[in-house]
């Protein structure tokens, strides 16, 4: 368990923030540049002080302002990957790679090299300096630095935020395979909401130094109370759905969950591959009647509205329970109103199938099998 509960003044800013998180997966630190997610992870690595408060992670207390604890970062045993990578330029990827690991005494090293050089794909890179690498390749670098450091915690924060969008594409799927493969939390810091509903399994909504909302990804995303602080952009809905079949005359994947059945760009997945999609608030298309048959959105999901809120600028935010999944709706106030939409009230959410891009899917966590304590240790990438 990670429990965070810090307070820290920074001129004329207050950081007052407290979260609690799961033990495993990604949590993610969400929200506008200048909120305070950089200086809550930097009071976790050991980088700043909180005047009060307390930081535990799976038992081990790294800050107790009441008891007077403050370990040091070196004995908290954090792994922390900035924006840019920070790699040494006169050494090898290699040598980046083993500079946390041979401090590290023998006894204590539960990740070994080889293992992590697979499951980041550097096998081909060893060898080279940092200045021959790519962004993204340097990245990647930095993250298996990081974990031969053999952290209880691994900190990521915006790692991807000075990547183009083709370099972010590469390194996203290695930063899946940690979340799925290794047993370490990770906590990330990210303005990005498709980043956030890729990677993460909690969310806590930051803002002004105050966390605003905290708990599972799908349930925080989709709060309309929160839809204001989100934005229209990010306000959405998750739904977890399962590959059901593919059209490749047409180029479609459709994607089946206990409330309906979505039709999607075609994915190249196996059939029974879990999936994570998102569905933007603003894409959804509240209708009463019957539906006619004449028309060319694919995804018509039934259900019934659950809640209605407005906002403070003229909109409503519709909530459509769907089966188990929660369908958000984002339409005018005026449209609520001609519609006379009232919570109890059946209803459907249309969804174009085009409103779905890749950085709209996210594959969820397999089977978890984290590299043996020891295996290869002795042997270096």
């Amino acid at each position: 368990m990670l429990d965070v509960a810090i307070t820290r003044r920074l001129g004329a800013f207050r950081l007052d923030a407290r979260f609690t998180a799961g033990a495993r997966g990604v949590t993610a630190l969400f929200g506008p540049s200048g909120s305070g997610k950089t200086s809550i992870v930097a009071a976790i690595a050991g980088l700043t002080r909180p005047e009060g408060g307390h930081i535990r992670v799976d038992g081990v207390t790294f800050f107790d302002a009441a008891a007077r604890v403050f370990l040091k970062p070196e004995k908290r045993r954090v792994g922390y990957v900035f924006q840019d990578a920070r790699l040494f330029p006169h050494m090898t990827v290699r040598d980046n790679l083993l500079y946390g690991w041979r401090r590290v005494p023998a006894a204590e090293r539960r990740i070994a090299p080889e293992p992590v050089v697979a499951l980041l794909g550097l096998d081909h890179l060893v060898d080279r300096r940092p200045a021959t690498l790519s962004g993204g390749e340097k990245q990647r670098v930095a993250l298996g630095r990081a974990l031969l450091a053999q952290p209880r915690l691994l900190l990521l924060d915006e790692p991807m935020a000075s990547l183009d969008a083709q370099r972010k594409a590469e390194i996203l799927p290695y930063i899946e395979r940690l979340r799925d493969e290794l047993a370490i939390p990770i906590i990330l810091v990210s303005h990005a909401i498709e980043e956030v509903v890729r990677l993460a399994d909690t969310l806590v909504l930051v803002k002004d130094g105050r966390v605003q909302a905290s708990g599972p990804m799908e349930e925080v995303l989709g709060r309309l109370d929160l839809g204001p602080m989100f934005g229209a952009h990010a306000l959405g809905s998750v739904v977890g759905v399962r590959v059901a079949a593919h059209d490749d005359a047409d180029g479609l994947t459709a994607l089946a969950f206990d409330g309906g059945e979505l039709t999607v760009p075609r994915l190249d997945l196996a059939i029974g591959t879990a999936v994570r999609v998102r569905i933007p608030a603003r894409d959804v298309v509240v209708a009463l009647e019957p539906l006619p048959e004449r028309i060319s959105v694919h995804n018509r999901l039934r259900g019934r509205i659950t809640e209605i809120a407005e906002t403070a600028d003229g909109f409503s935010e519709v909530r459509i329970r769907v089966g188990s999944a929660d369908i958000v709706a984002h339409i005018t106030r005026h449209a609520a109103r001609r519609l006379e939409l009232t919570v109890g009230q059946e209803a459907a959410a249309l969804v174009k199938s085009v409103a779905f891009d890749r950085a709209s899917l996210a594959f969820t966590a397999g089977a978890v099998t984290p590299p043996r304590p020891g295996s290869a240790a002795g042997a270096g990438p």
